[in-house]
């Protein structure tokens, strides 16, 4: 069949494709999100490290000279006229990236993890913790979880990282070693179920039915790597039933 009449606008379906077009499409299709992503993980790294370039310019000139925030809004008037394409120069954006810069005088570190985050989780960082060690906590957890903004902000309110491991479990004996660490990661204690909007919930099934609304809250606060199976599932161990009120699955860990 010629491409002018096989009625796919000159594309062969994909059903008279060889064998082997599948695996060519899904190789090609992977590198051109593997080079998306890195052009992405390229620009992130050098706008953070840029900004942190512009507040040492700032922090410095400011320690000598002893200016007030009239430069900061003069400045950035200046560079938006400079750079008309640029959106981030505002005199609150000029400011944190000040704070930035002091926060990290050490270039090094800025140039290692913390230049895998977007600007805004840096801002999320800088605006709801006080210390170095526990921003580097959660730079490092939202790079390797993936965390949005939103999620990054919502595990710092909810002082994950003072829960996380707390939780006593037998994850240590029953898993292979190089798996026990992330199955302790994985656990909480205790949980916060405030989404819940409610102080006491005394019946069990009421928790199971107010959990099952905040679905996605509740996913949310298991942490990375949790899906919903099903509720009050069917089990049988030993001949005997029995039903799971939720059941999850830890994809990572299975």
């Amino acid at each position: 069949m010629s491409d002018e009449t096989n009625g796919f606008g000159g594309v062969e379906p994909a059903s008279s494709m060889p064998g082997w077009y599948a695996d060519l499409l899904g190789s090609i299709s992977r590198h051109v999100s593997t080079g998306r992503y890195r052009a992405v993980a390229a620009v992130t790294h050098q706008l953070v490290l840029t900004y942190w370039h512009v507040g040492r310019e700032i922090l410095d000139r400011q320690s000598y000279e002893g200016y007030g925030t009239s430069v900061i809004k003069r400045l950035s008037a200046d560079l938006k006229r400079e750079f008309p394409d640029a959106t981030g120069f505002s005199p609150r954006n000029l400011h944190y990236m000040r704070a930035f810069a002091s926060a990290w005088p050490d270039e090094a570190i800025v140039q290692g993890p913390l230049a895998q985050l977007p600007w805004y989780h840096q801002i999320a960082l800088l605006d709801k913790l006080d210390d170095s060690g526990a921003r580097l906590w959660y730079a490092d957890q939202a790079i390797e979880q993936g965390w949005s903004r939103n999620v990054l902000g919502h595990h710092i309110d909810t002082r994950l990282r003072e829960r996380t491991g707390k939780a006593v479990t037998n994850f240590a004996d029953r898993l292979p070693p190089e798996n026990s660490e992330l199955a302790h990661q994985a656990t909480k204690d205790p949980y916060l179920f405030d989404f819940l909007g409610v102080a006491d919930v005394k019946l069990e099934r009421d928790l199971e039915r107010l959990l099952m609304e905040h679905v996605a809250e509740f996913l949310l606060e298991l942490g990375q790597g949790f899906a919903l199976v099903g509720r009050q599932v069917r089990l049988t161990l030993g001949g005997d039933e029995f039903f799971c009120d939720l059941l999850f699955y830890h994809v990572r860990l299975r």
